[in-house]
């Protein structure tokens, strides 16, 4: 009897959770992009990198900064394909020449494109219809990841309608535009921890993001740390960030913070032996109940692991010899 591989056998007429690396690196000019992809080679493929366009480039440069970014991104710099890019926000005349200069010459390869500080619903809205629409015109059928920054009122009180804007694959918390947008009623203490995490202006705002990414079928994606020496502050926020809050990502402005990241965040190593005992009981049950350690599981449980199992793969933890042959080869 051939077995059922659980990407068939578990999300028939659904759609699946989007499973990414938990950390995206944020590189601006031309010499940090590279150095982040060269970081990536090295470490493995286990981190997105962020090319900004938004704040990496100088005023009056915007064109050939986009330009640059495509042509590192189609270099041989580029070996995993896992690189996005952040445009310049709804408000900024440059926004459609970002997306008509990183869509024709990347778009088949870029991850994800970032959209910083919307105020509304309509506004990624609108970009996303014209991501599309160039999408289209030069003959890209692939969706392109669409990911959308939280980090301005306005934003917050439409998140839920924000969260089902199609392409969209992630939203991302913005701490500093959030506080600093606040007007002196969050402190700057709060842009770092404890405060980031306790301050209930930052604790609503957090939750809100998550809840509407996870019900939506959207990675929730952390702000980050500003702490760029100490890789024990960084580990210690994504784990709070992690356990917490829910987030299931986060970003990363320096290079010690990635594997911080990427530590904090994968899955534990009781879960991931669990996990593939019982998907191999459950394929070898046709997907239907089964028993393990005297506890039920069925197909909730099992979508549950299979995702752990996904996110241990990709994040370069050793999935258990029989699971790794069953399910990745």
């Amino acid at each position: 009897m051939a077995l059922t591989h659980p990407n068939d056998a578990l999300f028939i007429g659904e759609k699946p959770f989007p499973i990414i690396p938990t950390c995206e690196h944020f590189a601006g000019s031309e010499k940090l992009i590279s150095k982040a992809l060269g970081l990536q080679d090295t470490l493995g493929p286990i981190f997105n990198i962020t090319c900004d366009c938004e704040d990496g480039a100088a005023a009056g440069q915007e064109q050939a900064h986009a330009e640059m970014i495509v042509r590192v991104l189609n270099s041989e710099l580029n070996k995993h394909n896992m690189a996005g890019c952040r445009i310049h926000d709804y408000t900024h005349p440059h926004w459609k020449k970002d997306i008509d200069i990183l869509v024709a010459g990347a778009g088949e390869i870029l991850s994800y494109i970032t959209i910083p500080k919307s105020t509304n619903a309509t506004q990624p809205k609108e970009m996303i219809a014209y991501i599309q629409k160039v999408a289209k015109d030069h003959h890209i059928s692939r969706e392109i990841p669409i990911h959308i920054l939280i980090e301005t009122h306005g934003a917050l009180a439409q998140v839920h309608e924000i969260a089902t804007l199609p392409w969209l694959q992630v939203l991302d918390f913005g701490l500093m535009d959030f506080v600093s947008g606040h007007h002196g009623a969050i402190p700057a203490s709060a842009m770092r921890s404890p405060g980031q995490f306790e301050h209930k202006l930052l604790v609503r705002a957090k939750t809100e993001v998550v809840a509407a990414a996870i019900a939506n079928g959207v990675v929730p994606a952390h702000n980050v740390t500003l702490d760029l020496k100490n890789s024990e502050t960084t580990f210690a926020d994504a784990k709070r960030a992690r356990d917490e809050f829910g987030f299931m990502r986060m970003w990363s402005i320096y290079p010690t913070q990635i594997t911080a990241i990427v530590d904090a965040m994968k899955p534990n190593y009781e879960e991931i032996q669990d996990g593939s005992e019982i998907l191999i009981l459950a394929q070898d049950a046709d997907w239907g109940p089964i028993q393990f350690k005297g506890e039920l599981h069925d197909r909730a449980t099992y979508r549950y692991f299979w995702e752990i199992l996904q996110t241990a793969k990709l994040t370069g933890q050793d999935i258990p010899g029989e699971a790794n042959q069953r399910f990745f080869s």
